[in-house]
């Protein structure tokens, strides 16, 4: 079994913290910066730790807001991480100082924007940027245009990562919910940023607001392809993926997927024929064509997972693309995990599978989870 994630954070890691900010604050004891860290840390989960961590900062670092600040931006390696090939924990070493600049440095917009800035560029200030734009929403909003064509890609990609209404493990930003319009229009400036991490960012940031906008984000989008790189048309595709999973029309429309399929679905097979929890499994079937000339078709699945209470509830998942002749015919299969994951428990039960063939809705089969 793997290791919790919220391990990385552990008594090494904190002694290496403290030899950091050692060489450029001497004033710091870090036998008992380590000692504070390390207490009651086990309990708590990775976000919790970041927290946890945060506090101690600022019991050891200078009692002067920006005087701290000084000492950990010192701290930090001279060189920004790369936006590709680092290992996936590494940059998650700052999250203390992330975490101290948010609850910490409210009173101090310049200097934690300045903080910001730099510990963008070591992991992300995704998150501790969003209380600035809460308590200082004119100000943080009027930095992060600027930021939107800075050269540094980390920078760039926060303008669109901190500003995305449903950021994971964050708060909302329930303004940005409401009225998208001041995102969209610093999307506008990143739509055709050279780099893939930053487009990424936009696109998911387009598929968070499409989940309280749909048209709005279609219309973006349609307005978006039109003479557009395929860098550009990348996005569009990422950021219109909920919608299509929910067959909005106008998303289909875009992707190439609009017209109503003539298809039919044969010779449905789940192997093995009764899954067990814990185990892999897989679903197989033909599609056939029922029209006399040759369909663009967008094929997903969703699986109606049994919950906790006997009731069912389906999971949309990908499956492909494909181009099918004049009364031609493919075989396809699909992959089913009842293993647990952390966003999803499995039930015994008996599930189902529903083909989406452009939106189009087609019972495949059920069958029992042992």
């Amino acid at each position: 079994m793997a290791e919790p994630l919220k391990n990385f954070f552990d008594e090494r890691l904190i002694a290496s913290i403290a030899a950091d900010i050692g060489r450029v604050y001497p004033a710091l004891d870090p036998q008992r910066f380590v000692a504070d860290g390390m207490d009651g840390l086990e309990a708590l989960a990775l976000l919790a730790r970041g927290e946890h961590l945060a506090r101690v900062l600022q019991r050891h670092l200078p009692q002067d807001y920006e005087r701290a600040v000084d000492v950990l931006l010192a701290s930090l390696p001279a060189e920004p991480a790369p936006s590709d090939g680092m290992p996936a924990m590494a940059p998650f070493r700052y999250l203390p100082h992330v975490c101290f600049v948010a609850r910490f440095g409210l009173e101090h917009f310049e200097a934690s924007m300045r903080a910001q800035y730099e510990l963008t560029q070591r992991f992300s200030a995704e998150s501790s940027i969003r209380p600035f734009l809460m308590r200082h929403p004119e100000a943080t909003y009027a930095r992060l245009v600027l930021w939107a064509s800075d050269p540094n890609v980390h920078v760039r990609r926060l303008v669109s990562e901190g500003t995305r209404p449903r950021l994971p493990w964050a708060p909302r930003l329930r303004d940005f919910q409401q009225d998208p319009t001041p995102v969209l229009a610093l999307l506008e400036r990143l739509k055709d940023d050279p780099e893939r991490y930053v487009q990424r960012s936009v696109a998911n940031n387009l598929n968070d607001i499409a989940k309280d906008h749909p048209d709005r984000v279609v219309e973006v989008c349609g307005r978006w392809r039109e003479s557009a790189s395929e860098a550009r048309r990348w996005i569009v595709r990422h950021a219109l993926r909920s919608l299509v999973k929910l067959a909005h029309p106008g998303a289909l429309a875009l992707v190439g997927a609009g017209r109503r399929p003539k298809v039919s679905v044969h010779r449905v097979q789940v192997a093995p024929a009764r899954p067990r929890l814990g185990k892999p499994a897989a679903v197989s079937f033909e599609l056939a064509s029922t029209a006399r000339v040759a369909q663009d078709l967008l094929v997903d699945y969703a699986v109606h997972f049994v919950k906790a209470n006997g009731s069912r509830r389906p999971k949309v998942f990908k499956l492909r693309r494909l181009r099918l002749p004049a009364s031609g015919r493919v075989e396809l299969q699909a992959r089913l995990s009842f293993v647990d994951l952390t966003t999803r428990k499995h039930y015994r039960g008996v599930h189902a599978i529903d083909l989406l063939v452009n939106g189009v809705r087609f019972a495949l089969c059920e069958f029992e989870v042992a």
